[in-house]
């Protein structure tokens, strides 16, 4: 799949669920806010307990992920990750591709 055929699928995306999540937020304000962002750490950690459960590194669970199960968690990172961004500005996609394009200047030397 090209870009050409994910992007706008990917921002109406974001915008649709940013939009569930606001009309469905318990708390508003700076807390909604405080929350929104706190999210990630949550996610990130499903994360750990997922390369975890699929190295099997807690002798008493033994294996209770697949790497399949971390490819999802990730992507829920993702998600939360643009959904708190999303929070912050509804520049969304703008400040996503401009932060993208100065880490490929910097990391590949072009943009």
């Amino acid at each position: 799949m090209s870009d050409r055929d994910t992007t706008p699928e990917l921002w109406e995306g974001v915008e649709a669920l940013w939009a569930w999540l606001e009309s469905n937020r318990p708390v508003s304000g700076q807390e909604a806010l405080l929350l929104r962002m706190l999210k990630l750490s949550e996610e990130v950690g499903e994360v750990a307990q997922a390369v975890i459960g699929v190295t099997g590194q807690n002798p008493r669970k033994g294996t209770t992920h697949t790497w399949e199960d971390v490819q999802a968690e990730l992507c829920d990172v993702v998600i939360t990750a643009l959904m708190a961004l999303r929070t912050l500005t509804p520049d969304t996609r703008e400040v996503f591709d401009r932060h993208l394009a100065r880490v490929m200047e910097r990391s590949l030397g072009k943009s």
